[in-house]
């Protein structure tokens, strides 16, 4: 059985542009993951960032939905 290899396509702290983002790839049929590993390091107390995942084959395609989902709404990939 081969392992995939999964790659961070997007990252946000609120938990409403990731869900906005996972079902824009939910609808194109590219499987996605939730990793919400809490980083202190990086991040206040507080913080949690969750990132999304795809397969690294899905990335490229990801990417290009992502992309315009972010021109066309007021969603900024960067946390504020």
């Amino acid at each position: 059985m081969e392992r995939e290899t999964r790659v961070a396509v997007f990252e946000s702290e609120k938990p409403s542009d990731i869900q906005l983002i996972k079902s824009k790839l939910d609808a194109e049929k590219i499987p996605n993951f939730l990793n919400d590993n809490y980083m202190s390091f990086t991040t206040t107390p507080t913080a949690q960032t969750v990132r999304l995942m795809v397969n690294l084959q899905d990335e490229q395609r990801a990417f290009e939905i992502i992309d315009a989902v972010v021109k066309d709404t007021d969603l900024n990939p960067t946390h504020n």
